[in-house]
């Protein structure tokens, strides 16, 4: 067994005060860092995502620019590439994250399995080639990023874990049933 940590979209946009700020983003943010001060030598590698969104278009229709945000295809403007919504948040530590996966480049994108690293490889390929077998993914939005994350290392193969309290999502109810679907899926919540 082989574990890695993958921490998806922990940036100042989806935070308190961020343009789709999740209540206890900041908190996650720090737990995060507590937990890797505790635990990183458990890790063979640790990856983080950021939404990366292009700030001249939509985003192939990502961004709601003809009418308001429905909140389930299309949102605010967020996360645009090179802005500071789009940092890390301040109490995450980077220095601890191995590769930094961006996603969403002009397109939709929830899953860091649909982003690349700065040399153009996948996180699929990543995974392989440090030979991680087990993921635990933590991180912003339960019901939205880390879903799909989690359910894509699933389903790449992976043993997957979601670190519940290192996670926030948008709406209880949407975050429970996320947490549902995992545990019916196969992917362990602890």
């Amino acid at each position: 067994m082989t574990r890695g940590l993958l921490i998806v979209d922990v940036q100042n946009d989806f935070t308190e005060g961020g343009a789709l700020g999740v209540d206890g983003g900041a908190a996650v943010a720090q737990r995060i860092t507590d937990h890797l001060a505790a635990h990183r030598g458990e890790y063979a590698l640790v990856a983080a995502s950021r939404d990366w969104h292009d700030g001249t278009n939509d985003n192939g229709g990502h961004f709601a620019t003809d009418a308001a945000p429905d909140y389930t295809v299309t949102w605010p403007v967020h996360c645009v590439a090179g802005t500071p919504g789009a940092d890390y948040h301040p109490a995450l530590d980077t220095a601890a994250i191995d590769v930094h996966v961006k996603k969403g480049q002009g397109k939709p994108a929830y899953s860091a399995f649909e982003g690349t690293t700065d040399d153009g490889r996948s996180l699929a390929e990543v995974l392989a080639d440090r030979g991680i077998t087990d993921l635990d993914v933590v991180g912003i939005a339960t019901d939205y990023c880390v879903r799909a994350s989690a359910l894509d290392a699933f389903e790449s193969g992976e043993r997957v874990r979601v670190l519940t309290d290192l996670v926030a999502g948008v709406d209880p109810a949407t975050s429970a049933a996320a947490l549902a679907e995992f545990r019916n899926v196969g992917v362990e919540t602890v």
